[in-house]
């Protein structure tokens, strides 16, 4: 179990200071505080915005193809509904799995949304771009990574590719190696090293440890792992300090919540910061927190806004990269 310690913020939290050049933004489902998530148009605009990893989140479909999605259902982003209406599962979802990747094609993107108690779709984040307007479409993996490597040759970039198997255990259950079929995919691409531009991440703690084990040594490649965890009693064992140095022999880093970090409820300029971020880089580990979204200080009583918030982090915290919703205002943080 994480242990937590009361630390006094000894500087004005509105106050910005001086920071090192080597943190990564990492683009979540691209510029997505401004377009929907994980369109070809979030991709583009969060690389004009100068990030240095674009994430996706990997599903795959029917017919095996790798579909960049942020779950395996597609009811929540799509009009699915509306085109398919018997496609339904008795819990009420729709499945990637169950559909053709020409059927996923055919389906309308639009921001995130739920459905209030009257079974109307309203936007997750009210703000944003609105809720089926203009034209958006879902794209695979492999012609993400072909517009990123793309865009890299037409403006000398450098831009990479932070992609996540998104509940690889359900795939591997109907009879999908959803990791296999990505890593194959990095291996096509160019990404085989740890210097290669890529990372691999997952939620799921053996099966990141079969993919070091056993899908990495069959198609001889190493690329960077990431153990992405959230606050539950699921990822206590990694997260001891002694988990953290069994989990540093395989990957690279942790892809920890907010609130692994410091909690929600923190106040001011007190902050319970746990001590995962130093334990991890003791033993050689890098931590690339999620989600920083302009939204996110509404919900947190210890940041101001969302300056302050990549203050408290970079700076004062010490994580190494973050993942966000909005690329160019952290970028123009790093910049300052």
């Amino acid at each position: 179990m994480l242990k937590y310690f009361n630390i006094f913020i000894i500087y004005t939290l509105s106050t910005l200071t001086t920071f090192a050049t080597d943190k990564i933004i990492i683009a979540h489902r691209g510029a997505s505080g401004y377009l929907p998530e994980h369109t070809i148009a979030a991709k583009a605009m969060a690389y004009a915005m100068g990030v240095d990893y674009i994430e996706q989140d990997v599903v795959m479909s029917k017919d095996n193809h790798l579909i960049v999605l942020h779950d395996h259902y597609l009811d929540r982003v799509t009009d699915v509904q509306t085109k398919f209406p018997d496609r339904i599962r008795e819990d009420g979802r729709y499945y990637v799995i169950d559909f053709t990747l020409s059927e996923i094609k055919s389906l309308n993107v639009t921001e995130r949304y739920y459905f209030d108690e009257k079974g109307t779709k309203n936007a997750v984040f009210k703000d944003r771009f609105p809720l089926f307007q203009s034209y958006f479409k879902i794209h695979t993996l492999e012609e993400e990574i072909e517009l990123i490597q793309g865009l890299n040759k037409s403006t000398g970039g450098d831009v990479g590719i932070y992609t996540e198997a998104k509940n690889p255990s359900f795939h591997l259950s109907e009879g999908k190696d959803l990791s296999k079929a990505i890593l194959e995919t990095f291996k096509r691409y160019g990404y085989e090293d740890q210097r290669s531009k890529a990372f691999y991440q997952t939620f799921e703690i053996d099966e990141l440890k079969r993919v070091y084990n056993k899908i990495l040594p069959i198609l001889n490649i190493d690329v960077k792992l990431i153990q992405l965890m959230g606050k539950s009693d699921y990822y206590t064992k990694v997260t001891t300090i002694e988990g953290l140095k069994d989990l540093s022999l395989y990957a690279y880093g942790i892809g920890p919540s907010l609130n692994m970090i410091i909690p929600n409820n923190s106040k001011d300029s007190i902050l319970g910061l746990s001590s995962l971020v130093e334990d991890a880089h003791s033993v050689g580990m890098k931590v690339h927190p999620y989600t920083f979204r302009q939204e996110s200080p509404l919900a947190l009583t210890y940041a101001t806004n969302y300056e302050n918030l990549l203050d408290i982090y970079f700076n004062h915290v010490g994580v190494d990269g973050v993942f966000t919703d909005f690329p160019d205002l952290t970028v123009k943080f790093l910049m300052r």
